[in-house]
């Protein structure tokens, strides 16, 4: 057994090896500290590192020291305050070792132990126990397909799979293998014969008769041999192997109607951007499509969806079908996993829908590898929320949550995307 130990060093000639050791150890106040973080910044912010406090009493270590023991007389020259047997108080907090606080409380404090995570740290911690669900073609560390592969030859399969040339072949090779010793006795023995009768030996002659009954049976024998044997049969064989698909496309679908106020507006914001870094960690390339609906729907850039201002109803349906439109017109070849992320407060038109609902069910969601729709809103339930809610029951890929504050988008993105119980 080898063991490898990395003595490299990072940043400020720090130990990888002490680094990694104190992360294991540390784990759990780690990520503590991360879900506290990423509630306390704005999610524009989630792909860069941390600076995350823990607790000193959480750090600390036992250390052995050699205390004093038995009784001791101090005799401190200069003083003008004590006489022998008096009780001296404890000193308050404050000084400046920098173990404690300013101020007027008694009370003794420690500053806390700051610990800077790199990026790529931070976002580990971060997505430790998420993962895409339900996903059709892909696993989260590698987005494949399977695809038919030749690997070598089978002594059994169907007809349609017999490869000739390589069973020809194999019948040569075993023809050879079987008459080789007979056809060398039956070039002696036509030699042998020729000589016998070139020297005129009479064709009655025993030795000329046992010649010619030998070289017939070595005939028959070589001709006995098959020329193809069930055992000479090759086959093509072919396994599915992984085929790498690195392509996702994204859709972000807001409601920009009256209804949605500037806040909620931002909170879906937060909750797309989450979502699209969540995708990067899976996926070479992705494709981001941002369509906005009222009463109609339109694809626009980053810079409209995000900023420009609509009034007016709402009407979800638009957006699905122009949904539907784009996945059919560009990403329709079987080449790219589709994301669909719906931030919405519920409000739409009765009529429209039960309509969205037979779109999701019908059309869009057999074509999707996940579905998600976030309500924005603290109050009651919408129509749309009570339509979408029978999408469930044919679509296991498909889910829905509930945001009332920006505080509440982590929980809820870790309630969509948590790891699927096996």
């Amino acid at each position: 057994m080898t063991y490898l130990i990395d003595r490299r060093l990072q940043s400020k000639n720090k130990s990888a090896v002490n680094r990694e050791r104190f992360l294991r150890r540390y784990k759990g106040q780690i990520k503590d500290a991360v879900g506290r973080a990423i509630k306390g910044r704005s999610i524009t912010d989630v792909e860069n590192g941390e600076k995350v406090t823990i607790p000193v009493k959480d750090v600390g270590e036992p250390a052995f020291g050699h205390a004093h023991g038995g009784v001791w007389e101090v005799v401190n020259p200069g003083n003008k305050e004590y006489l022998k047997g008096d009780q001296i108080a404890r000193p308050k907090g404050g000084g400046g070792s920098g173990r404690g606080k300013a101020g007027n409380s008694e009370e003794t404090s420690e500053d806390d132990f700051i610990f800077e995570l790199s990026r790529e740290e931070f976002m580990n911690f971060f997505f430790e126990d998420l993962e895409l669900p339900h996903m059709v073609k892909t696993q989260l560390t590698a987005t494949t397909e399977l695809k038919n592969q030749r690997a070598g030859y089978n002594m059994s399969g169907t007809p349609s799979n017999i490869h000739v040339l390589r069973s020809l072949r194999g019948a040569l090779g075993r023809r050879i293998a079987v008459g080789g010793g007979a056809r060398k006795q039956l070039a002696l023995a036509e030699e042998q014969l020729a000589a016998m009768l070139h020297e005129g030996v009479p064709e009655d002659d025993g030795d000329v008769i046992e010649l010619r009954r030998l070289i017939h049976h070595l005939h028959t024998r070589l001709l006995a041999i098959p020329f193809i044997d069930p055992f000479d049969l090759r086959y093509s064989n072919r396994i599915k192997v992984p085929k790498p698909m690195t392509q996702a496309v994204m859709f972000c679908i807001m409601d920009v109607s009256g209804s949605m106020d500037e806040s909620r507006k931002d909170t879906a914001k937060r909750f797309f951007i989450l979502l699209y870094l969540f995708l990067k960690r899976a996926y070479d390339k992705i494709d981001v499509v941002f369509i906005r609906h009222h009463t109609s729907a339109s694809e626009v850039d980053e810079h409209d969806f995000f900023n420009s201002r609509e009034s007016g109803g709402t009407v979800v349906s638009s957006a699905l079908h122009l949904l539907n439109t784009i996945i059919e017109e560009r990403y329709g070849s079987g080449q790219w996993n589709s994301y669909v992320a719906q931030a919405s407060d519920g409000d739409n038109w009765d009529n429209d829908s039960v309509l969205c609902r037979q779109l999701l069910i019908n059309t869009i969601m057999p074509k999707v590898q996940y579905y998600t729709y976030v309500e924005i809103t603290d109050g009651p339930q919408q129509n749309l929320w009570e339509q979408y809610a029978g999408v469930l029951d044919h679509h296991a890929h498909f889910a829905m949550q509930k945001i009332v504050t920006p505080a509440d988008i982590y929980p809820v993105f870790r309630e969509l995307f948590k790891k699927q119980v096996k």
